[in-house]
């Protein structure tokens, strides 16, 4: 069921302007490529050289937020492309002020615009959408076009780790990212039966064990 639209949402997404690094709009699509790049400062950003964490597909934020929160010498961006849902997240940052978070609203294929190639220590992919139909596999987040943006954007020793509820996006993931150069480990068929330390929950992972569904989780590195 697609979500309402959120009352006066540009309104409102232009006053979280201290935890929204930038918005994504329909312009973005009109303009030359060379034009498109609006690379951030992270430095600048956060005011530290930290190293950068980046969850693709934040919904509303409680993971990054969380994951902040408990790693305070970390820097973390999150990552959503719906306007609609991202504004939760952005809207609960500026209450809670955290000077290590910060939230962009773009699409994951467009993350080299915005980014430093080798900049980020960490990927979070998180629940992404299984996209269960053979003929929309090109749109998983694990696609090997999406592979090779997360290649460059990732440090030397960079590691992506991998969370969801869906065995065969999890199936399809390994598979894609072993024939795409990564190494695998800590694979976990049923996380929170595990003895997995340091787990931070999302909202959709809190929903779906609560239904009895097992959580699969993997962490991928390049050699």
């Amino acid at each position: 069921m697609r979500m309402r639209r959120k009352n006066n949402l540009e309104e409102r997404l232009a006053l979280c302007k201290n935890s929204l690094l930038y918005i994504e709009g329909e312009e973005f699509y009109h303009k030359d490529v060379k034009d498109r790049f609006n690379i951030l400062n992270l430095e600048e950003v956060f005011k530290n050289p930290n190293p950068i964490w980046l969850e693709i597909g934040c919904g509303k934020g409680q993971f990054a937020l969380q994951t902040a929160k408990l790693n305070p010498n970390i820097n973390v961006i999150a990552v959503e492309k719906i306007s609609n849902v991202i504004l939760s997240a952005c809207e609960r940052a500026e209450i809670e002020k955290p000077l290590n978070c910060k939230f962009l609203n773009c699409s994951a294929e467009n993350l080299g615009y915005y980014l430093k190639n080798g900049s980020v220590e960490r990927i979070f992919l998180n629940f992404s959408c299984p996209y269960p139909k053979h003929t929309y596999r090109n749109r998983r987040l694990t696609y090997h076009r999406f592979l090779s943006i997360y290649k460059a954007l990732l440090a030397k020793d960079g590691e992506i780790h991998l969370k969801t509820d869906n065995a065969g996006f999890f199936e399809f993931s390994i598979e894609s990212l072993s024939e795409n150069g990564f190494k695998i480990k800590n694979v976990s068929l049923d996380l929170h039966n595990s003895d997995f330390k340091g787990n931070i929950e999302t909202e959709y992972e809190r929903l779906f064990s609560s239904q009895g569904k097992p959580i699969y989780r993997l962490e991928a590195y390049l050699t």
